[in-house]
């Protein structure tokens, strides 16, 4: 039974390479990139990473070194950034770069972010990590533990409450023209990549030079390369809006395995709870439950319905805040007189009006009584609006304010998914305790916690 000691207790670095101090922890006078900014390895960056990169570049940053396991899909972002130093294995890229690197962005699958991320914690590097930040509660409470020792900048890629949405968003709530908020909702039309699958494929598939199966594997489970569903395989169709092609797992497809991804609520989760969860100061939910589409022992459903409840929080009653995917959405309000809700959006549920936001296209919030809507454009804007992902980072990595989802931050909207999940994979109800870091009534959902590893990779020596 793992215990919060346990759970902090860091031992040796998990991850063996020399000891790497860069030049911003020395102070001396070290390597200077040509152009004299801080300079960024990235690693993982033939997928989501190929256009992040160039927003982390456009930010300020140096690109010095690329690091990605499959040289056809990177072949795009090296072409992007030639004077780039190229690698397969991370660890390679933070030995050999030593001091010359200010900074790692990390774009891979949800299953090896914990070990890219503590790698380059563990060098002293400032990072940013795509969401989730981590596949397990274990490895998030390490990672946040780990940050705050290396004392560098951190980011994660969740959409911004910091953005002008964000703010005004925040500044309609706190005017108390809704009136007390007692329930929040967030849904997205994800997944469009595979899910529900039964099974494990039953083909395998030749790996081809230019990718490493292995190092794309990590510390998972050693499984069989598949490439893509055959033309008469249902699977790839069978998500509401399967766009993302007939890959098994990679590219793209890893987010429907459990084994590598985190689903739906995994993908786009962070990104609206992030808002949500500053508006409302919410915290550890108290209790969560899930119903969802046939589940199997190796697949996310390909639709969730996910509810969250919340204490009271100061002025803030207690809250229900429901997540749904797959296409489900809230019941329409009446207010909308039969108009349909977005595929993708929030809405917030007070006392005196709801606020509905879509996520998708142009539109801010819309309060759904014409006359409160009209008197919330008087509500004066008082909070200050900052820049993107990589420009909150890039200003925090130069010793400034903080970035908006640092991982202090994100620790709460990680762990928002991460427990969701753990309700879905077991169909029960989950109360976690942060305190104790235990699943006090769902003992499958408390097993999850932690994640077995593979391969000889460990999260900790």
């Amino acid at each position: 039974m793992m215990q919060r000691r346990d759970f902090m207790k860091l031992g040796t670095a998990a991850i063996a390479f020399p000891a790497i101090v860069p030049r911003h922890v020395l102070g001396g006078e070290g390597y200077t990139a040509p152009s004299g900014r801080l300079t960024v390895g990235g690693v993982g960056i033939g997928g989501v990473g190929h256009g992040q990169i160039q927003g982390i570049a456009g930010a300020g940053f140096q690109v010095e070194a690329l690091c990605d396991v499959d040289d056809v899909l990177a072949k795009k972002t090296y072409d992007k950034f030639p004077q780039a130093r190229r690698y397969r294995d991370f660890r390679d890229m933070l030995a050999k770069e030593g001091d010359k690197l200010d900074a790692v962005y990390c774009g891979t699958p949800d299953h090896t972010h914990a070990f890219v991320t503590l790698a380059a914690l563990r060098a002293k590097k400032h990072v940013c990590c795509v969401k989730p930040l981590t596949r397990s509660v274990e490895e998030l409470y390490l990672v946040v533990e780990e940050a705050k020792k290396a004392g560098v900048a951190t980011q994660v890629t969740a959409t911004p409450h910091t953005s002008d949405l964000g703010c005004r968003t925040q500044e309609i709530i706190a005017s108390g023209i809704l009136g007390d908020i007692v329930e929040a909702y967030a849904w997205t039309r994800r997944p469009v990549w595979p899910q529900g699958m039964p099974d494990l494929p039953n083909f395998t598939s030749e790996v081809p030079d230019t990718l490493d199966w292995n190092l794309w594997l990590g510390c998972a489970a050693t499984r069989s390369y598949a490439a893509k569903w055959p033309a008469d395989n249902p699977i790839p169709r069978m998500s509401p809006e399967a766009w993302s092609g007939a890959a098994v797992y990679h590219p793209f497809n890893h987010r429907g395995w459990f084994d590598f991804g985190a689903g739906a609520l995994g993908d786009m989760g962070c990104h609206w709870a992030n808002t949500i969860y500053k508006a409302l100061q919410l915290g550890h939910p108290t209790m969560i439950s899930a119903s969802c589409t046939r589940t199997s022992e190796v697949a996310y459903p390909l639709a969730s319905v996910v509810t969250f409840d919340y204490p009271k929080r100061g002025a803030f009653p207690e809250l229900r805040f429901t997540w749904c995917d797959g296409l489900i959405r809230p019941p329409t309000p009446k207010e909308m007189h039969g108009a349909p809700l977005p595929k993708e959006g929030v809405m917030y549920v007070g006392t005196k009006a709801k606020m509905l936001i879509p996520m998708e296209g142009k539109g801010g919030p819309r309060i759904l009584d014409p006359a409160l809507d009209e008197k919330a454009k008087t509500i004066p804007a008082t909070l200050p609006r900052r820049g993107d992902v990589w420009a909150e980072w890039h200003t925090s990595c130069k010793g400034g304010e903080k970035a908006g989802c640092n991982f202090d931050w994100a620790l709460l909207i990680t762990e928002f998914v991460l427990l969701g999940n753990l309700a879905v994979r077991t169909g029960g109800p989950v109360a976690f305790d942060p305190k104790t870091f235990r699943v006090t009534n769902n003992p499958k959902a408390d097993a999850l916690l932690r994640m077995p590893y593979h391969n000889g990779w460990k999260l900790r020596g």
